[in-house]
């Protein structure tokens, strides 16, 4: 697999002809499974190595890579915003990179509702990971965890037990 090299890699016209190999479910699903490993590796901070994506996703659709490494790339980008960009064209390694826009200015607002939202998110999310019911202990357990206590008086969120069984809990 690792000597698969630029020179084995078909012409356009060639992909065109081995696409009719395979059915649109099945290069769908190969997409879609490379997708996955590409969103996997980039979790991880591992460079992507051609080789890889062949061998362990790819493995007999090798003669349409171009094609799904585009159609991966398109979905990548209009799905997570991100880019598959290669950047080593000799060992053929790719990253990936955001390619949404930068918040900068208004659009990082720091006051007091962003922070209450960041909390309430936490807090949600939490409680999400936990199968969509946590007990309180639980909770105030994982706010302890982020220095987020309350018995103490916050300097951002003030009374925090007041802000989570009272503002929270009325908001539903």
């Amino acid at each position: 697999d690792e000597d698969f090299s630029l020179s084995q890699m078909p012409t356009h016209s060639q992909v065109q002809r081995n696409l009719e190999r395979w059915s649109q479910d099945q290069v769908n699903q190969k997409v879609s499974e490379l997708v996955q490993f590409l969103l996997v590796k980039d979790q991880k901070k591992i460079p992507i190595k051609r080789a890889d994506i062949l061998k362990k996703v790819l493995r007999d659709y090798k003669d349409i890579y171009s094609e799904i490494i585009t159609r991966a790339g398109r979905t990548l980008q209009q799905v997570f915003g991100l880019q598959l960009v290669e950047i080593d064209t000799k060992h053929h390694i790719y990253i990936l990179i955001s390619d949404l826009p930068r918040a900068e200015g208004e659009n990082m607002r720091r006051d007091n509702q962003t922070a209450k939202l960041g909390l309430l998110m936490a807090i949600l999310s939490f409680i999400f990971m936990k199968g969509n019911s946590a007990k309180d202990g639980a909770v105030w357990e994982c706010l302890r965890r982020l220095r987020v206590l309350p018995s103490e008086r916050h300097e951002v969120f003030g009374d925090v037990k007041k802000l989570v069984t009272e503002e929270f809990v009325r908001q539903k």
